[in-house]
């Protein structure tokens, strides 16, 4: 009888694909409201409006991510970011070793996103949120910044979800 390794892991579900890609999308949602100031209503309309956009210079992979994205999710996750962003901040701020403005701005996209699923979607296990956010990083952030954000929501993750993360300890 033969057990799978730790390096073989099974093929995510259709739910987890389109939570990734709803988080995907929100961390450049995100992103967008950071650097622009634009009303967070008016991004998603123009993200959800993109898919139609055929000169969209990576139209084929955007059209996919938002084909399968949990597109509620996306909404969620983008609208309560916004919403919650001055109490994500205050939590957050503690455990940098710089001011919340010194961040790149990718990296406080997803902080920003992972210390919102941390405080406020329970539901969603904490090292689900860490891995989430450090395959975000991978993608879209720094070279070295998933550490950064590994390191950041392992933190958060244990002032935010103590008994959770003790019970896993």
């Amino acid at each position: 009888m033969s057990r799978s390794s730790d390096n073989e892991r099974r093929a995510p579900s259709k739910g987890q694909v389109a939570r990734h890609a709803a988080r995907e999308l929100a961390v450049q949602a995100i992103y967008t409201w950071q650097m622009t100031g634009k009303p967070v209503s008016t991004i998603e309309a123009e993200f959800r409006s993109q898919v139609a956009d055929e000169d969209l210079e990576d139209h084929e992979n955007w059209h996919k991510v938002m084909q399968v994205a949990d597109l509620a999710l996306f909404h969620e996750l983008v609208h309560n970011v916004v919403r919650f962003q001055a109490d994500l901040d205050a939590s957050l701020s503690p455990l940098l070793d710089r001011r919340l403005e010194d961040l790149d701005s990718v990296e406080l996209a997803i902080l920003r996103l992972g210390t919102y699923e941390l405080s406020r979607r329970l539901e969603v296990p904490y090292r689900a949120v860490i891995n989430e956010g450090v395959e975000l990083a991978k993608s879209f952030g720094a070279t070295d910044g998933h550490k950064y954000i590994n390191g950041l929501l392992d933190k958060l993750a244990a002032r935010l979800r103590y008994a959770e993360v003790s019970a896993r300890r």
